[in-house]
């Protein structure tokens, strides 16, 4: 297998775990809430679609994320499913510090739940359970309502970068 890396047993670490899972595309979700009137969020790329009945989705969150220690104690939270284009506002999302909403069009309805603006989907959701696994905990969402735009194209992350879609 040419230009296959493979690493024996036992010298796999995080490092080769993140490039051997940067091989997998995977879409990019904002997951983010009005806290305090403050509009509080972060981007998500493990994002999994669970259950039909109830309806369920998944993101996966590191423990150390003090994003997610704000965005747990509320009741509902906005889910968006970044769409094609919007790479700098996943950038913006994925900040470490600063004003991650600087420049990123959003809005919020009743419930505090933040989406978006021209995302492929939204959803939004309330904390159904949290399993710990390891260094993240794995985020069952139970979604409540929803809306989408099938002719959006959706943000591809795949080996630490943006991606598009090719037509077939």
């Amino acid at each position: 297998m040419d230009g296959m890396i493979q690493m024996p047993s036992g010298e796999v670490g995080p490092a080769e775990l993140r490039a051997a899972f940067g091989c997998f595309p995977s879409g990019i979700t904002a997951v983010c809430a009005l806290i305090d009137g403050e509009p509080v969020g972060m981007a998500a790329s493990s994002f999994t679609c669970v259950s039909l009945d109830p309806p369920l989705v998944s993101v996966c969150i590191q423990n150390r994320s003090k994003t997610w220690r704000q965005l747990r104690s509320v009741l509902r939270m906005g889910v968006s499913v970044m769409a094609s284009g919007q790479d700098l506002e996943c950038r913006q999302l994925a900040r470490p510090e600063g004003d991650r909403f600087e420049g990123v069009a959003w809005e919020h309805d009743e419930s505090g739940s933040i989406f978006l603006d021209g995302a492929a989907a939204w959803l939004n959701c309330g904390i159904h359970t949290v399993v710990p696994a390891g260094d993240h905990a794995i985020v069952l969402l139970r979604v409540h309502e929803l809306g989408f735009d099938a002719n959006v194209e959706p943000l591809v992350f795949h080996g630490s970068r943006f991606r598009t879609l090719a037509g077939v």
